[in-house]
C-alpha cells in the first residue's frame, strides 16, 4: 500500500469558548501535519443541536487567527471534502447508518428516557449490551411490523452499534502505545438519533474522518474510552487498512490540587482559560482571554508548546517553525500537565525582552496618546528601552514609567520619611546648581560632575542620589538617575528639583 498523505483535523464543538486545552489540541496536530508535510483540516462538530452557541464557531476561527495557527481546508477555508460542518452532512451519515443497520451490525431501539431511568434504577450498573438488549424495546426483540407500524407513527427512535461480547479491541496509541480492553465493557452506543435526524459523535467521526481521508487522530486523553469503540466502528465498515493512528494527549490539570484545569481555576487564580475574552450570549457573563490580558500569540503558543511535550533539550524559547522542526510526538507524556500559568507570564516577559525598542514602543505609544501625552515616538522608544525589562506585560509600562511624561504632583510619604534627610533641601539646591551650569547635559558628563562636587562635599552618594530620585520621580523607582535626567532635559529636571524643594523643604 502506498504511503498516504498525512491528513489531520481539528473538530470543536461551537457549544461555547474555545477551551486552552482545546487551543493545544489544535496545536500539537499543527505540528505533526506541518513536519510531516501534511495538511491540518477544520471541522465543526455541531450534531448536539441543544448544546449550539450563536458565535462560538466565529470565535474559535479569529482565536486561530490570533495565535497564527493557518488551516489548510475546513470550514471558511475551503476543500474538496467538503461540507465540513456535521450539520450539513446529515445525508450522508443516514446512508452509513442505514448501512450498518441492513447488515445486522446495529439495531433500533425505541426505549424512552423515563424507561431507561427505571432500568438503571432497578439494575445497578445498568448497561445497554449483549447482556441486557434482549430485555429492552427494540428491534431485536420485536417484530419487523411492529418496528415499522412505531416509526410509521412517527414515534421517535435511536440506532445503537451492536458490540459483539468476547472480543479483545486493541487501540494502536502513538503516545501510551498498544491500549487492550475487553469488548464485553462497552456499551450498544447510540449511533443516530431519529428526534433530530442527526448522528452521535462516535458515528460522525467516524464516517467523515474515512471520507476526509484523516491518517492520524490526535485529540485530548479525555476521548480514550471512546477509541476502542472507533476501532470497532471502522472494522463494521470494513476500514480496517484505512483507520487513522491514535494519539490521546495528556490532560492539562489544576494548578494546584488534583483534577483537570477549569474556568474556576483561572477565574480564583487570575489567568485566562479562554485564547480570547468570551462574553457568553446566554449568561452575559465575561471571561478573560490571553489577547485582551496583555499576552503575545507566540509566548501562549510556546508557553503550550510545552505543557505535556519535551523537546528532549534544556531549549525553552522556540519559534513556531523551530517547534515544527523538533516535534515528535513520542516525546508526549502520558501523565497530565500541571497548568503552570506563571510560566506563562514567564514566558510574555521573555518574547518582551526578544522584541525590538520599536516595536514594544508601537504598541505602548497609544496608551501614553491615551493619558493626554503628546510625545514623539524616538522617545517612547527611548523609554522602552530603558524599562521593557522590568514589565511582563506591556500594559505595565504606563503605571512603571508615567513619571519620564508627567512630573510628580505628590510624593510617597514612605519613601519621603526614609530618603528625605534634614538636609535634603539644602543638599538638592546645590545640585541644582551644579546642573545647571552644565552646558553638556548627557548622562556621561552629569555623572562625572555630580559624583565629583559629591566627593568634593563628602557627601553621601546614597543620600544625594535617592534624594534627587524623589524629586524627579516621587518614589524609589527607575532606572539610573542620569538617564532620567538626561531624557527630562535641563529645564525640567530643574523644574521638578525646584518644586520637591519647596513642597517637602
Amino acid at each position: 500500500m502506498s504511503e498516504r498523505k498525512v491528513r489531520v483535523r481539528f473538530a470543536p464543538s461551537p457549544t461555547g469558548a474555545l477551551h486552552i486545552g482545546g487551543v493545544r489540541t489544535a496545536l500539537y496536530n499543527y505540528l505533526f501535519a506541518k513536519q510531516q508535510g501534511g495538511d491540518l483540516v477544520f471541522r465543526i462538530e455541531d450534531t448536539d443541536s441543544q448544546r449550539f452557541v450563536p458565535g462560538a464557531e466565529e470565535y474559535i476561527i479569529e482565536s486561530f487567527r490570533w495565535l497564527g495557527i493557518k488551516f489548510d481546508e475546513g470550514v471558511t477555508f475551503g476543500g474538496k471534502y467538503g461540507p465540513y460542518r456535521q450539520s450539513e452532512r446529515k445525508e450522508i451519515y443516514k446512508q452509513y447508518v442505514d448501512q450498518l443497520l441492513n447488515e445486522g451490525k446495529a439495531y433500533i431501539a425505541f426505549d424512552t428516557p423515563q424507561e431507561l431511568e427505571a432500568k438503571r434504577a432497578a439494575t445497578e450498573n445498568f448497561q445497554y449490551d449483549a447482556h441486557t438488549r434482549n430485555e429492552m424495546r427494540n428491534s431485536l426483540t420485536m417484530s419487523a411490523e411492529e418496528v415499522e407500524a412505531l416509526i410509521g407513527d412517527g414515534t421517535q427512535y435511536v440506532v445503537r452499534f451492536m458490540v459483539m461480547p468476547g472480543q479483545e479491541v486493541h487501540v494502536n496509541d502513538m503516545i501510551r502505545g498498544d491500549v487492550m480492553i475487553k469488548s464485553d465493557i462497552l456499551d450498544d452506543k447510540v449511533l443516530y438519533k431519529s428526534a433530530d435526524g442527526l448522528p452521535t459523535y462516535h458515528l460522525a467521526n467516524i464516517v467523515d474522518d474515512h471520507l476526509m481521508e484523516i491518517t492520524h487522530v490526535i485529540r485530548g486523553e479525555e476521548w480514550l474510552p471512546s477509541a476502542p469503540l472507533h476501532v470497532l466502528l471502522y472494522k463494521a465498515f470494513g476500514w480496517a487498512d484505512t483507520m487513522p493512528r491514535f494519539a490521546h494527549l495528556p490532560l492539562l490539570l489544576k494548578p494546584e490540587g488534583k483534577g483537570k484545569l477549569s474556568k474556576r481555576d483561572g477565574d480564583r487564580l487570575g489567568f485566562p482559560v479562554f485564547p480570547l475574552e468570551w462574553h457568553d450570549p446566554k449568561t452575559g457573563e465575561v471571561s478573560s482571554g490571553y489577547r485582551e490580558s496583555g499576552y503575545f500569540p507566540e509566548a501562549v503558543i510556546n508557553f503550550l508548546a510545552l505543557l505535556g511535550w519535551n523537546p528532549g533539550t534544556e531549549q525553552e524559547l522556540f519559534t513556531l517553525q523551530q517547534l515544527v522542526d523538533a516535534f515528535d510526538i513520542s516525546r508526549c507524556s502520558k501523565a497530565g500537565a500541571k497548568f503552570d500559568y506563571q510560566k506563562g507570564i514567564w514566558f510574555n516577559h521573555e518574547y518582551i525582552l526578544q522584541k525590538s525598542n520599536e516595536e514594544i514602543a508601537r504598541l505602548f505609544a497609544p496608551m501614553v496618546a491615551n493619558n493626554g501625552i503628546d510625545e514623539p515616538m524616538e522617545r517612547i522608544v527611548q523609554v522602552v528601552t530603558m524599562m521593557k525589562d522590568r514589565v511582563n506585560f506591556v500594559k505595565e509600562l504606563w503605571p512603571l514609567c508615567s513619571f519620564f511624561f508627567i512630573a510628580p504632583l505628590a510624593y510617597d510619604e514612605k519613601t519621603v520619611k526614609k530618603r528625605w534627610k534634614e538636609n535634603s533641601a539644602e543638599v538638592m539646591t546645590e545640585l541644582g546648581t551644579v546642573l545647571e551650569g552644565l552646558n553638556d547635559f548627557s548622562i556621561e558628563n552629569q555623572e562625572r560632575e555630580v559624583f565629583a562636587w559629591v566627593e568634593s562635599k563628602g557627601y553621601k552618594l546614597g543620600d544625594v542620589m535617592n534624594a534627587f530620585r524623589l524629586a524627579l520621580v516621587g518614589e524609589g523607582k527607575g532606572p539610573g538617575m542620569f538617564d532620567i535626567s538626561a531624557f527630562l532635559g535641563k529645564d525640567e529636571t530643574l523644574a521638578r528639583l525646584r518644586r520637591a524643594i519647596e513642597v517637602l523643604k
